[in-house]
């Protein structure tokens, strides 16, 4: 299990904050990784995420919500999570905003990414373009102002019990096999340098490598090829050609002595 929990103020009454946050199917405006959020019921959610190239898709209940105070959550199946949003009014048209989540790693690239801090710092960036979003606005994009009556407190993974044992329905992307390589090469980095030096039983074996030097080819035009009977391209004999030796007498060859 991990947790992490960040804490932004934004420049907007906590009306508008709280209101824009029950905007769920808004969150893939300003939460990376987000790919679509679909609001089933009041009190119900369906999540689609991309994560490090890990698809993941999830359902969630809402445990309780109390308007410009609270909403708090915990996965029934999928992904493995659960967690709340609090609000807080500072006055002067100032809001605090807190984030507490915990969830569990699945699977060896989420580990990698757990290791190096990758949701902590994802939710942290998500929290700044909240803050962004609605202050460049203003106003809320639409409010749900209904109380659900649940589980006080904060939630953690247990109460996400029932979506544990089913992979958090995790569809491998394309990219994937990128990120948990490049995840792996992080991790083999970060040993070597720790170690900082070879291993005393590691073994060197040494090899001869044999160079040999490239022949070169003569490419031989097909009208240049002449066969025994004069058809282009045959090499059945081999060619003739008549030379003549010049200090040779011609008549000891049989030639007629008129023709040279």
């Amino acid at each position: 299990m991990t947790k992490v929990e960040h804490r932004i103020l934004v420049n907007v009454p906590v009306s508008v904050a709280y209101n824009q946050w029950t905007q769920f199917e808004d969150f893939p405006h300003f939460m990376n990784g987000i790919k679509k959020v679909t609001q089933l019921s009041d009190d119900r959610l369906e999540w689609v995420a991309d994560i490090a190239g890990v698809r993941r898709k999830w359902e969630a209940k809402i445990l309780e919500q109390i308007p410009d105070k609270k909403v708090s959550w915990a996965a029934t199946e999928g992904a493995t999570n659960a967690g709340e949003v609090t609000f807080e009014d500072l006055g002067g048209g100032q809001t605090s905003v807190r984030l507490i989540l915990e969830y569990e790693p699945e699977g060896l690239v989420e580990k990698i990414g757990d290791k190096l801090n990758v949701v902590e710092r994802q939710t942290k960036n998500d929290l700044e373009r909240f803050k962004e979003l609605i202050e460049a606005e203003g106003y809320a994009s639409g409010a749900w102002r209904g109380t659900i009556e649940g589980v006080p407190g904060t939630p953690g993974v247990e109460e996400a019990d029932a979506s544990r044992g089913d992979s958090g329905k995790a569809g491998v992307s394309g990219k994937v096999v990128a990120a948990g390589v490049a995840a792996a090469a992080a991790a083999v980095g970060v040993a070597a340098a720790a170690t900082g030096k070879k291993s005393e039983d590691a073994e060197v074996v040494e090899t001869d490598v044999e160079l040999t030097t490239p022949v070169d080819t003569v490419t031989v035009a097909e009208e240049d090829i002449t066969g025994a009977a004069g058809t282009p391209g045959s090499v059945d004999e081999p060619l003739m050609t008549d030379v003549r030796d010049p200090d040779v007498d011609p008549t000891l060859r049989g030639d007629s002595p008129d023709r040279y």
